[in-house]
């Protein structure tokens, strides 16, 4: 007797499913995070053809099903569907299938214009090619609100992790480790959380730096919505994305799904406070799989907000990390990599800001000065003056001695 999969969808899809971007979305709502049978298919016949092949499904999965073996046998490229049990193959289907009734990427593409927002695929010029290194479990799409240069800002960057119930001495450390490499020129990635994440960005925002908020729900709508005026912030000068598209839930699933695209998108993960069980050690350990470097803060012994940290050191999983520096230096060879060639110094000196211009003239040429000293010279305020300082040392226009500056 032919196999049955209970079916939704009833009609034909309303949409232009051989449209390679709105498929990729489409994947993107049909499919749960991480979900590496549906990578597979994907990865075997495309979001298109993976899309026909899931509506065929749901009809004839034997029928179906053969196709696929006949497909492999023709000298697909990549095998991991055949490798993959029939049952749980059809048991995929039965979970894709209930939500193909009410499938249209084209509807969330609308709520996501209305964010101001960008849909990118694997493919696009500004897809993070990081995420790959996920395999079959990469996001079949991300969905953007702010700077859609994910691959631009996504070189020089570090995930900044930890307890959503942190201590004030983990909440001090993560703005000022996030401060730190914002000034150096890192995009700093966290979660959005409350806690450490939290902190995270708000030292990032405060440093006039690049951050990003790796969101579990749709972009649509923050999450959580007691941080929803950071995330605008951050929205708003930096980036806030997701893989699920809008009016996507945050179920805990998906926070621990998030972790991993978090681990794969930046050149290092540090994390700042974690106890035992923390879902920032998942985050750790993804990135620690993936080859990417891993730094985790120690606390104090008697804290068990820190225990998850001192496993990771304990572990050898990550190393120990007390400042923005050794961040910096954890991160900087995957950084310096995919760092695109600097421009030459006048293209650099044309587009600075008349504060910078007032501060590099304020500089010495020799013998360095404190920032006092170059506030005073360049009639700015100290914090300003420290915050262009670290713009400038970003381009190689000024070098730092100790704690006092002079012009590169």
């Amino acid at each position: 007797m032919p196999r049955t999969v209970a079916r939704s969808a009833g009609a034909p899809l309303v949409f232009d499913a051989d449209d390679p971007r709105l498929a990729a979305a489409a994947w993107s709502r049909l499919a749960e995070p991480g979900d590496a049978v549906a990578g597979a298919l994907v990865a075997q016949l495309g979001a298109s053809g993976a899309l026909r092949w899931l509506v065929d499904a749901t009809v004839d999965p034997d029928r179906a099903l053969g196709g696929l073996r006949r497909a492999d046998e023709d000298g697909t490229d990549v095998p991991p569907v055949r490798r993959a049990a029939t049952d749980r193959l059809l048991s995929a289907v039965g979970r894709w299938a209930p939500r193909l009734a009410s499938l249209d990427p084209r509807r969330e593409l609308r709520v996501l214009e209305r964010c101001d927002g960008t849909l990118l695929v694997p493919g696009d010029e500004h897809w993070p090619r990081r995420v790959d290194d996920l395999g079959v479990a990469a996001p079949f799409a991300l969905w953007v609100r702010g700077r859609a240069d994910v691959e631009g800002w996504s070189r020089r960057s570090v995930a900044v992790v930890g307890a959503r119930a942190a201590t004030a001495y983990g909440e001090r450390v993560a703005a000022e480790l996030a401060s730190g490499v914002a000034e150096r020129g890192f995009t700093v990635v966290s979660g959005g959380a409350y806690g450490i994440d939290a902190a995270a960005h708000r030292g990032a925002v405060a440093a006039e730096g690049m951050t990003c908020a790796v969101l579990a729900s749709g972009v649509d709508r923050f999450y959580p919505q007691g941080n929803d005026g950071l995330l605008r912030r951050v929205a708003g000068t930096g980036a806030v994305l997701s893989e699920v598209p809008p009016g996507s839930a945050p179920f805990r699933q998906r926070f621990l799904a998030r972790n991993r695209v978090i681990a794969a998108l930046t050149a290092a993960t540090v994390v700042v406070e974690a106890a035992h069980r923390s879902g920032a050690l998942s985050t750790a350990r993804r990135a620690a799989e993936l080859l990417r470097p891993v730094g985790a803060v120690p606390g104090p012994v008697t804290s068990m907000a820190s225990a998850g940290c001192h496993g990771l050191l304990r572990d050898a999983v990550a190393v120990c990390v007390t400042g923005a520096a050794e961040v910096a230096d954890l991160a900087g060879d995957l950084g310096r990599e995919a760092a695109p060639p600097p421009p030459s110094a006048d293209t650099v000196l044309d587009r600075l800001g008349p504060d910078e211009r007032l501060l590099r003239d304020a500089l010495p040429v020799r013998a360095a000065a404190s920032v006092d000293s170059l506030a005073r010279a360049a009639g700015l305020p100290p914090r300003r003056v420290l915050t262009l300082l670290g713009g400038l040392e970003r381009q190689d226009l000024v070098r730092r001695e100790g704690g006092r500056w002079r012009r590169a």
